[in-house]
């Protein structure tokens, strides 16, 4: 069993005293607003929230930045023409007499948001980067967050993408959902991180790249010496740039995507020998002219220029690229990925005079 979260543990602390200091101050406020019940109250309140917030796509990660969203879309309904409970919130909260009712909202929407917080405090990606495609020709898979097999494919259900339990991207989220193989309703599941790391692991192996294979064992290494190694981001290879399918016009040797940003890191490993190195002779069998031998290295650095474009321009993807210099010391190599497979989460920036305007009067 993974460990307690101790900051969710503290957040279900702070909910039900929250929830007692409500009780406390209900009585009051049921007076000043004519309001019948403490439901009647919260609804009042709490349903409007999808209205006032688009909690699909916006990010909230303090209280304060959730209160200042909330006050925002009322104050856009109202001047968007908005009428019933719209105004009738902001004639209660504006007015001087409400006192009650004033300190009851704020702590109704704090406690609201630390109910939520695993909801509203991430990044979620985009409509078209909710799923990644990678591996060697039939050898396919695909990583969605919430899976769904219809029609005879795999798509995400969208409605359930802000509620999904684990971080996205990271080996928490393969464990919970899976890989997916296209075509067929069966996936591959895994019940232990072992077992994922070594189905993975015989995958990098069909690469008979010795760089990507040990590049991928110090992967396997570090996971092994982490202390939760479910919220590492997952290593995907051979990201596919065409999704599923035999045929494919790209391939990344790896994929690192941030959890809490959605900010994604390729990686290509590019020795000389399959990237730069060509024969003395041409298809006809004779020697090459010093013309030629220009031509053709230059063919393959625009084709590589091309493909870390590609993935740019269609995925947002910054491609790091690895030449024979760094690939002589894969340890040192990996050092500087690690950076990348332990992200931080970003402070949130705040505009705070509204919760000023309307709580504070």
């Amino acid at each position: 069993m993974p460990p307690r979260d101790p900051n969710k543990t503290a957040r279900n602390k702070t909910v039900e005293q929250m929830k007692q200091q409500l009780r406390t101050i209900l009585p009051a406020t049921l007076r000043e607003v004519d309001r019948d019940s403490e439901a009647s109250l919260n609804a009042f309140i709490g349903s409007k929230t999808g209205d006032f917030i688009n909690t699909y796509h916006e990010v909230m990660r303090t209280p304060d930045e959730y209160i200042t969203k909330w006050l925002e879309g009322l104050e856009k309904g109202l001047a968007e023409g908005k009428q019933g409970r719209w105004l009738n919130m902001y004639e209660h909260l504006k007015d001087r007499r409400n006192k009650k009712f004033r300190e009851y909202t704020e702590l109704f929407l704090r406690r609201s948001f630390f109910k939520h917080y695993d909801e509203y405090a991430r990044v979620r990606p985009g409509e078209n980067e909710s799923e990644v495609w990678f591996g060697l020709n039939d050898a396919d898979y695909g990583l969605l967050i919430t899976p769904w097999f219809h029609e005879g494919t795999w798509r995400n259900d969208r409605s359930e993408i802000r509620v999904f339990p684990e971080a996205y991207w990271t080996i928490g989220h393969v464990l919970k959902t899976g890989l997916c193989i296209e075509g067929n309703k069966r996936q591959m599941t895994f019940s232990k991180v072992s077992d994922l790391l070594s189905f993975m692991y015989a995958q990098i192996r069909l690469t008979k790249s010795p760089y990507q294979i040990g590049l991928y064992e110090r992967y396997m290494d570090y996971v092994d010496g982490f202390s939760n190694p479910l919220q590492i981001p997952f290593l995907i290879p051979e990201l596919r740039y065409d999704n599923s399918g035999k045929k494919h016009k790209h391939r990344l040797d790896f994929l690192v995507i941030n959890p809490y940003t959605m900010d994604k890191i390729g990686i290509e490993l590019s020795p000389w020998s399959t990237h730069g190195q060509f024969s003395g002779t041409n298809a006809s069998g004779a020697k090459r002219t010093i013309g030629e031998m220009n031509d053709a290295a230059r063919e393959s650095f625009e084709k590589d220029a091309e493909k870390a474009r590609a993935y740019f321009k269609k995925y947002n993807i910054f491609t790091l690229t690895y030449t024979d210099k760094n690939l002589g010391e894969l340890d040192s190599l990996f050092a500087e990925l690690v950076k990348f497979l332990n992200p931080s989460q970003p402070p949130a920036q705040l505009s705070l005079h509204l919760i000023d305007d309307y709580f504070k009067l």
